[in-house]
């Protein structure tokens, strides 16, 4: 590993874990993104033909399961290309942002949070497509105790331990979620775990507080041990993305064509498939049907979103907060982190240009 890679992975996990700690040399990576951004729209005058640098294409996704990759969609429309797909399977988002850092990952799909802090440890990413949000968005994501606690309601979290993975989706959900109902991060000890790893302890009771989603919702949720204090509906997170490296995004903007192509197809197609869509649970991802009746029940298949301005705007806003809220030591600017808008408008179907 070289010292730059090093660089990048001890930054991205300095930030991700503790959040406060000095950054005063993290920008050194990231200060030419904008430069970046600007050559590749002055060089490209030819968005018709698109490049495809790369033989082997490296996909990153999460242990709750990836739709994409249990289909194989990209597998067979880009072997008779010549191209390869590894997947690489992370715990969460912010261990995969860190893999991309470290130049293991070239595309991947994570919450809103994970590339905010990825941007701020100086991970030179870009964001590829986000997602469609609806009112039922965020009835799998919750925040939830044991049966038998004393916390009878979700103003009773404050001063308790709380449970989630740092730099994930639940770092903006708890801090949404508190500012909801007048309180704030410093209100509550933040204890972070991967949620695979604090399933279990939450289930033999051993943790007060726990913020988990779907499938693990619905194990603890079939077996008895899992009250909810609330779910995140409303509280206007942007949603997932698809975040590439940049240098792979400048030189494959053919492949993330076919990357949000594909996607988009897929999603159209399990809306329309939610009984396959349930098996492939079953099979892949080898849980009970009963749980996965569970998570079907919950799953909201409202499918991608391109870049556009309101998107970028809403991604802005949760940057802002967190350094507001002096979770992240920098204000960060999103736009540092995308493509001209013309490489958007070349690769993205213009009917999820919302």
């Amino acid at each position: 590993m070289d010292k730059i890679t090093i660089m990048k992975r001890r930054r991205f996990l300095n930030v991700a874990t503790s959040g406060l700690c000095g950054f005063a040399t993290a920008y050194m990576l990231g200060s030419c993104s904008q430069q970046s951004q600007q050559n590749l729209s002055n060089n490209t005058t030819n968005l018709s033909s698109l490049s495809i640098k790369t033989k082997v294409l490296r996909m990153g996704y999460q242990s709750a399961g990836d739709l994409f990759r249990n289909q194989q969609v990209l597998e067979k429309r880009l072997e008779p290309m010549g191209i390869e797909v590894e997947w690489a399977q992370f715990v969460q988002g912010p261990q995969l942002m860190e893999g991309m850092a470290a130049g293991k990952v070239d595309v991947g799909s994570v919450g809103d949070t994970p590339p905010i802090f990825a941007q701020v440890a100086g991970s030179a990413l870009v964001y590829v497509v986000g997602t469609l949000r609806n009112p039922t968005t965020g009835t799998s994501s919750v925040i939830a105790v044991p049966p038998e606690s004393p916390l009878k309601k979700f103003e009773d979290i404050k001063g308790q331990e709380v449970y989630f993975q740092k730099g994930s989706a639940s770092h903006y959900f708890i801090l949404r979620a508190l500012q909801s109902i007048g309180l704030s991060i410093k209100d509550i000890k933040i204890r972070s775990m991967p949620t695979i790893e604090a399933r279990g302890a939450f289930i033999e009771g051993k943790i007060p507080v726990w913020m988990t989603g779907d499938p693990h919702y619905a194990i603890a949720e079939k077996m008895g041990r899992i009250r909810v204090l609330r779910d995140s509906v409303g509280l206007d997170s942007p949603g997932s993305y698809y975040i590439a490296d940049r240098k792979f995004a400048e030189e494959n903007l053919g492949l993330l064509k076919i990357i949000i192509e594909e996607r988009h197809n897929l999603d159209k197609w399990a809306d329309k498939n939610r009984d396959e869509v349930a098996k492939l649970m079953i099979t892949q991802q080898k849980l009970d049907e009963d749980v996965v009746a569970r998570v079907m029940s919950r799953l909201t298949l409202a499918g991608r979103r391109g870049l556009s301005p309101a998107l970028i705007a809403e991604q802005q806003r949760v940057a802002d907060l967190f350094f507001q809220e002096g979770v992240i030591p920098k204000k960060i600017n999103i736009q540092d982190a995308l493509l001209p808008p013309n490489m958007y408008a070349a690769i993205t179907p213009p009917e999820i240009m919302v």
